[in-house]
């Protein structure tokens, strides 16, 4: 049986099923009633088979692997140059880490018997989600900016996806995606609202404790929009703290768009990054570019519990991050470039010491830029 859903806010329960709400009445976002994990020693990775990608996991998700292309375990990687790790999560099936939450969101959507799914984007999740929509036979329409870039439009409408451009701001594309749920228009397979992406981003966590031979570093520095990716970590590495596999939890440590950093702001930093050359707004980063994470609470409650950090970064530092990413092999989208020059920063300001173990995600293809 679908697992049902429940708001942590106000205890308030909702049954699984294709009407169930987006949110709760009470306007927070909802989580799932179970919260699984399995107990016992970890395998090594060398006994572990992984050939079901992060569905290795599914002792953690609460979602039967409905939709998958057996994605996961992308490469960690060593990054002398930053002297840090790298994990590649840009050779994903859709070129972007968001396959993670895809394929359980959209495995959520056949338990639940869903005929059709809408989704608003920037262009990586629609892309993601567009694709295990029509891996599932669902029909999909994927509220995107007017300006998306080619190549993620052309992802969304090839993969038999109706795009609905919207002018103006992300947040306009967010607030008509919205009333179109509001309307009846399909289940909404939000990335920052949906419990069941959720699921999937937080094995990163999962992975980069396996490959590690289940430790954990002593920081992962990640982009923050949404915050998928960042709470998909905190939540991972905290379901390992709980289930003995490992006893520590790193440093999260965030990286946020000059001009669209409302996590900055929240925790009193300069959402300007005037410290940079290229202070103002960001336009090279348009992935991360949010001004009302839909789980706001929650991502400056996992930075702080973990005594992590949150930086605005301008455009100058992120493009010399990217073109030192691409000169060392890394053929990454500008966003990826958000955290490595984060990394950077974090270094040179004393955050990290210059022997603190660090993982960075690589969070999508330079193939999405054409």
């Amino acid at each position: 049986m679908p697992t049902d859903l429940i708001c942590p806010a106000c205890e308030t329960t909702y049954q699984a099923g294709p009407n169930e709400p987006w949110r709760c009445q009470c306007g927070r976002a909802l989580e799932f009633s179970e919260r699984p994990h399995p107990e016992g020693d970890p395998l090594s990775l060398s006994q572990l088979d992984t050939s079901d990608g992060l569905w290795t996991f599914f002792e953690f998700i609460p979602i039967e692997p409905h939709v998958t292309f057996h994605e996961g375990f992308t490469p960690l990687v060593d990054a002398d140059e930053w002297n840090a790790q790298f994990k590649l999560e840009y050779v994903f099936p859709t070129g972007s880490f968001k396959d993670r939450g895809a394929t359980t969101t959209l495995s959520r959507a056949v338990e639940l018997g869903v005929d059709k799914i809408v989704e608003d984007s920037s262009g990586n999740a629609g892309a993601a989600i567009a694709t295990y929509a029509a891996r599932a036979g669902i029909e999909a329409d994927i509220y995107v900016p007017a300006g998306v870039k080619q190549s993620k439009l052309m992802t969304i409408q090839r993969a038999d996806a109706r795009p609905v451009r919207v002018e103006g701001s992300r947040q306009d594309v967010t607030d008509a995606c919205i009333d179109a749920v509001e309307s009846g228009d399909g289940w909404y397979a939000s990335h920052a609202w949906n419990p069941a992406f959720y699921a999937g981003t937080m094995t990163f966590a999962f992975e980069v404790a396996a490959q590690r031979e289940w430790t954990v570093p002593d920081a992962v520095v990640l982009p923050v929009g949404h915050g998928t990716l960042l709470l998909g970590a905190y939540r991972g590495f905290s379901l390992l703290n709980e289930a003995g596999i490992v006893d520590e939890m790193p440093r999260l440590l965030g990286a946020q768009a000059a001009g669209h950093a409302p996590i900055v702001e929240a925790l009193g930093g300069d959402p300007a990054g005037e410290d940079d050359e290229g202070a103002g707004d960001t336009d090279i980063a348009d992935g991360i570019q949010i001004e009302l994470p839909a789980r706001k609470n929650q991502i400056i409650e996992a930075i702080t519990e973990t005594g992590g950090e949150v930086i605005a970064l301008g455009d100058d530092p992120i493009e010399a991050a990217l073109d030192r990413l691409h000169r060392n092999g890394f053929y990454v989208e500008p966003t990826s470039a958000v955290a490595p020059a984060a990394l950077q920063q974090y270094r040179e300001d004393g955050t990290l010491a210059p022997d603190d173990d660090v993982v960075v995600p690589l969070t999508g293809s330079g193939l999405k830029t054409l």
